[in-house]
Order: C-alpha cells, then sequence, then structure tokens
C-alpha cells in the first residue's frame, strides 16, 4: 500500500525496462510502437525512461504492439534455470558413426546457438557435410580422447581441451577413446 492507502502499482523501473527489452526485441523504433500502440511519442519515452505514470489501457495497448501479455510488462523477469539430467533430452543417434548427439539447449528466437551432448565409440568417424553458412562450432572435451574439427585437418583433443572451426565446411569428430564425451556447441553467426 503507498502512503495514501492505495495499492502500489507495478515498480516503474520494472515497466520501465521491460518495455525497453521487449521494444528491443521486436527491432521496432520508438515512434513506430508508439504509433502501433495509438500513444504519444513522448509518453513511450517517459515510460521507458521510469518517469511516466502509465494507465492499464496504455500498458495494454503498449503489450498489443509488442505482441506480449500483459503480465510480461509489469512483472520483474525471472531467472529461467533448465535441467537435463545424464541419461535424458532428445538424442540422435549417427547412422554411420558409434555417435549420439543429444540436444540440450535448442536456440531460443533472436538467439542464434544450439547446445548438445556428444557420445562416442571408436570406429567410424562422424563426418559432417557442411552446414548453413556462417556456422561455427565449438567443442569441448568431457572425456575420452577424439579428433575433431576440419575433415583434412582435424585436431586431436583431451579432457578440457576446446576447438572450435568453421561448421559450413566437411568436419569429423572421432572418439579415439571408449565413451568419448564432448559438448558441442553450434553457433550461426
Amino acid at each position: 500500500m503507498s502512503e495514501n492507502g492505495k495499492p502500489d502499482g507495478a515498480p516503474l523501473a520494472v515497466i520501465a525496462a521491460s518495455l525497453r527489452r521487449e521494444r528491443h526485441r521486436t527491432g521496432l523504433s520508438l515512434a513506430e510502437v508508439a504509433r502501433r500502440a495509438g500513444i504519444a511519442k513522448s509518453t513511450l519515452s517517459q515510460l521507458e525512461s521510469g518517469t511516466g505514470n502509465p494507465s492499464v489501457e496504455t500498458l495494454w495497448a503498449l503489450g498489443v504492439a509488442l505482441d506480449v501479455p500483459f503480465a510480461q510488462l509489469v512483472e520483474p523477469t525471472r531467472p529461467k534455470v533448465q535441467v537435463i539430467r545424464a541419461g535424458e533430452g532428445p538424442a540422435l543417434a549417427a547412422e554411420r558413426a558409434d555417435y549420439v548427439a543429444t540436444l540440450l539447449a535448442s536456440c531460443p528466437p533472436h538467439a542464434r546457438r544450439d547446445i548438445y551432448l556428444l557420445t562416442a565409440q571408436p570406429g567410424r568417424p562422424r563426418e559432417s557435410d557442411p552446414h548453413m553458412p556462417g556456422v561455427i562450432e565449438h567443442v569441448v572435451l568431457s572425456s575420452g580422447r577424439a579428433l575433431a574439427g576440419l575433415s583434412d585437418d582435424p585436431v586431436e583433443l583431451a579432457p578440457g581441451d576446446y576447438t572450435s572451426y568453421p561448421g559450413d565446411v566437411a568436419h569429423v569428430f572421432k572418439a579415439l577413446e571408449p565413451d568419448t564425451v564432448a559438448v558441442l556447441v553450434s553457433e550461426h553467426v
């Protein structure tokens, strides 16, 4: 409750940060969001700086203009924690190699990376054709030993070693010891 006995509204700092975050997410200008919401650009500017006093109607209109729920504008963001236990998660096996890639985190909207847990056995290597232009793969070896990188010049990795290489050219991952495990981050630049 405020000093005058009325319920406190959402903190202006939370609203300001939410409006800035969502406007930047959409890539829209201040003027365009204000136009879509049917409010003055100066009003939106004040709200984004935390100095305005928004009505419910104004926040609803801004939510529609930004394509976000009303609550997303007035509630503070909370950290999202995700846990995938060993042996869980969608796993995909290679056809011609003893190699399994478990997707740990797919690329969220407006980000450009996927994270995989690789498990591989000695034998046939996992040979990958070139991916989309601009892909870079990052590998951190967790256990075992492996050859990883460009097909014509892979590097040998031991536990804790890291390598990165262009994923838009042919590349390979070959386990040199049983139960080799690595984390692969596929970055789309």
